[in-house]
């Protein structure tokens, strides 16, 4: 069956990066029969200047029918003074929602070519490989009721719900299971059980769903001993699953364990594997235009669209092992680029990612 991808450049470095993705894909059609259509539409302040909407409705009805979502990145300083529901990040909260994108799969990979540019010891980090589950659409972001007001002494207080139902828990749950099954079958479930009842509830869910699983390795592990543990041992992780705020934390600090937040991939997913699929350094329109952007992130963003929402194992690990080549052969952009390193742009990288691909 012909795979239906739709491609969302975005803003800001967002189309310099997606070109070398379709470049990617185009590639893996001709030389290795990846059986694929791509479509490209708007988004974010694309969209608004397309069609006076962050999301527009063409480009949303496209992502119904696709298989797998790519986007390169929205936002900029040029729409800063439209009003909320028309920024560019609308569009992403809008494409989200609509596509019930729950399960948010953000890698931690680091590439052993690049361990210098950690913060840490490369005996601390050397082979990492951590995948974090974050729930994107519950908890404290989205619960309600939710505010500031005034008290009756003149106080003024600021509050906010974190709540998620056993459906809610369940669904990301399993997420994290399916994910754990296709790795090291190890799964850390992150709470706050000891304080918060919402995370007893969760705790409870999470060893129910456990019983479907008996071939993935069960642990439980409070948040805060998690981050400290992703800075002390971080290898000791496989796959992590937790709610929406504590896995937006824990996901930038395992991010920079890997020395460049220009490497790192990331997914959103629905309950049967659809995703949107985007590199998580955001649109950076200072450099944008400049060549000077990494599309590795976004490159690897295609595998992992390859491998969990298209099925195509081994096309994933065809671009994965393509960027270990490059990286081999010392090419770098700016933001990765050491010492006795080729420094190339944005599109010399993207080629030689290409160029690299074989069986």
């Amino acid at each position: 069956m012909t795979h239906k991808i739709l491609v969302m450049p975005g803003d800001g470095i967002g189309p310099e990066i997606v070109t070398e993705a379709t470049r990617l894909l185009n590639a893996l059609r001709e030389r290795f029969g990846l059986d694929a259509e791509l479509e490209k539409a708007p988004i974010g302040g694309a969209g608004y200047d397309a069609a006076g909407e962050p999301l527009p409705e063409q480009t949303l009805k496209l992502a119904r029918e696709a298989d797998g979502l790519l986007l390169g990145a929205v936002g900029g300083p040029r729409y800063d003074e439209l009003p909320w529901e028309k920024r560019p990040e609308r569009g992403l909260l809008a494409i989200r929602a609509q596509l019930e994108l729950f399960s948010n799969l953000r890698p931690a990979i680091l590439y052993p070519q690049l361990a210098s540019a950690s913060a840490l010891k490369p005996e601390i980090v050397g082979g990492l490989d951590i995948m974090i589950l974050r729930e994107l659409t519950g908890g404290a972001y989205f619960g309600k009721p939710r505010g500031i007001d005034t008290r009756e002494d003149g106080v003024r207080q600021g509050y906010n719900t974190i709540i998620y139902s056993e459906p809610e828990i369940e669904r990301i749950a399993r997420s994290g299971f399916d994910i754990a099954m296709k790795r090291d079958r190890r799964l850390c479930s992150v709470d706050k059980a000891n304080v918060l009842e919402v995370s007893q509830l969760w705790r409870e869910v999470v060893e129910r769903v456990a019983k479907d699983y008996p071939d993935v390795a069960l642990s439980h592990m409070y948040v805060d001993n998690a981050a400290m543990q992703l800075v002390r041992a971080p290898k000791q992780f496989d796959v992590i699953v937790t709610e929406n705020m504590f896995g937006d934390i824990l996901s930038d600090a395992a991010a920079m364990l890997t020395g460049s937040i220009g490497m790192l991939p990331s997914a959103s997913l629905d309950a049967h594997g659809k995703g949107l699929y985007e590199p998580i350094h955001g649109s950076a329109p200072d450099i944008a235009g400049q060549g000077l952007a990494n599309p590795l992130a976004t490159l690897l963003s295609v595998a992992m669209m390859l491998r969990y929402s298209l099925n195509e194992e081994a096309q994933a690990a065809r671009v994965e092992a393509a960027v270990g080549r490059v990286l081999d052969d010392g090419l770098r952009t700016p933001d990765i680029w050491t010492q006795g390193c080729d420094k190339v742009d944005t599109q010399t990288m993207g080629q030689a990612v290409v160029a690299a691909l074989s069986d």
